[in-house]
């Protein structure tokens, strides 16, 4: 009898590991599949540990440069931020990790793939409304929504467990029981002790920035250059280093970034399901390149494409939140949203100082600025009399607003 084909979304850790051996004993042939996104991970390792588990075959894909240049830039371009803080580093990850498993499902005649996000979480949106759109009719395995597999596993307690009686190594302890989700955007944290919201995180939890108190005391200055909206090259201008590639210099200022207590947050969100969760994150990178692009438009963007495309900021980071990357509505948002990064080209000059991005200045040969009318030493093109009828056409309803509260009183 042939067996069912499975790629499993694996990432060699407790959750993943469990699943794999639970679908072999289910009587399914596996296929491990692991995205290389720049997090730090033995890959011969993991690969080694899928194959000892059962896995039939093991596939690791380094997606770094595609989800700096297919996800997070267009991400930084739109200014991305879920409900004011979350840059969405594990949201921009999950639809490239999905559709890269579908394209290994077609490869290997699978018809089955799987995943081991929780049935409470957004990660399982993520997954499946990607699975489905790319490939409609591919079945899913969500252990974590199995009836039998909830029977067996009501938590990471009875995952740990499990691991420790099959031989399974794995790295979560149940002294350390957070999770962990790691890519070269950031590492976010959530569960175990930070289920509880008053509690402040350990300060050795963090893993890509130092604390402010053990930053230095003095700042690292550099220069990042756009164009169209797009980060092109970093330099700095203290030691001469420049990185010109997406993937070089993303890792530069993840180090520089780190290096200075920068991207840090904590915060408590609305998960699509509808639940509260606690996450605490670190977005190195992320964070000064936002910051620096969303002052080089201030120089080159219009204000009324400006007023538009932040009108339609929060529906750009809620679709990437809540899964739907693919979906007609966001190839309608990042066509707009490109469209007004069409004179979003210069440089910015940024200090980098114990968790501050301290923007220095900044300049473009397609600025809008001009230095001349803003001055308030000359006349520059700009005739002072004119905003006498301006201001008088703009008071017309303020006045006849004011005169029928006069009335109403008499």
């Amino acid at each position: 009898m042939v067996k069912e084909k499975v790629v499993l979304a694996y990432s060699g850790g407790l959750d993943t590991s469990v699943i794999l051996h639970w679908l072999l004993q289910k009587g399914y042939e596996v296929i491990a599949y692991m995205a290389d996104l720049g997090q730090e991970e033995d890959f011969k390792a993991a690969k080694e540990k899928a194959l000892k588990i059962g896995a039939s075959k093991v596939y690791i894909e380094d997606l770094k440069e595609e989800f700096i240049k297919d996800f997070i830039f267009p991400a930084i371009r739109a200014n991305a931020i879920y409900e004011g803080k979350y840059l969405l580093g594990t949201s921009l990850a999950r639809p490239l990790i999905a559709k890269r498993q579908i394209e290994i499902a077609k490869k290997e005649n699978a018809g089955i793939v799987a995943h081991g996000a929780t049935g409470k979480g957004n990660d399982q949106v993520r997954f499946e409304l990607t699975y489905w759109t790319l490939l409609p009719g591919i079945k899913v395995i969500a252990a974590w929504k199995d009836k039998e597999f909830l029977n067996k596993f009501q938590g990471r307690s009875d995952e740990i467990d499990y691991a420790q009686k099959q031989g399974i190594p794995v790295k979560q302890t149940k002294e350390e029981p957070w999770s962990t989700d790691e890519n070269i955007m950031h590492v976010s944290y959530e569960a175990g002790e930070l289920e509880d919201p008053a509690r402040r995180p350990r300060e050795n939890m963090f893993k890509m920035t130092l604390s402010p108190k053990e930053a230095p005391d003095q700042e690292t200055e550099v220069v990042i250059e756009f164009e169209k909206g797009t980060p092109i090259k970093v330099r700095n201008l203290k030691d001469g280093t420049i990185k010109n590639t997406g993937l070089e210099l993303f890792t530069y200022l993840n180090k520089l970034g780190g290096e200075n207590a920068i991207g840090r947050v904590d915060m408590v969100e609305n998960r699509f399901v509808g639940i509260k969760s606690r996450g605490v994150y670190e977005t190195p990178a992320g964070t000064i390149l936002l910051d620096s692009h969303r002052d080089l438009e201030g120089l080159t963007m219009d204000r009324e494409v400006m007023r538009l495309r932040d009108s339609l900021i929060p529906k750009f980071a809620e679709l990437v939140y809540c899964g739907f990357w693919y979906s007609p509505e966001m190839d309608v948002l990042k066509t707009l949203f490109d469209k007004t990064q069409e004179w979003v080209t210069g440089k910015v000059r940024v200090a980098l100082y114990k968790g501050n991005v301290i923007i220095t200045g900044r300049d473009s040969p397609c600025s809008l600025y001009d230095q001349a009318q803003s001055s308030m030493d000359e006349t520059g093109g700009y005739n002072p009399k004119d905003a006498i009828g301006f201001i008088r056409i703009n008071a017309v309803r303020l006045i006849n607003s004011a005169l029928r509260k006069n009335k109403s009183k008499i």
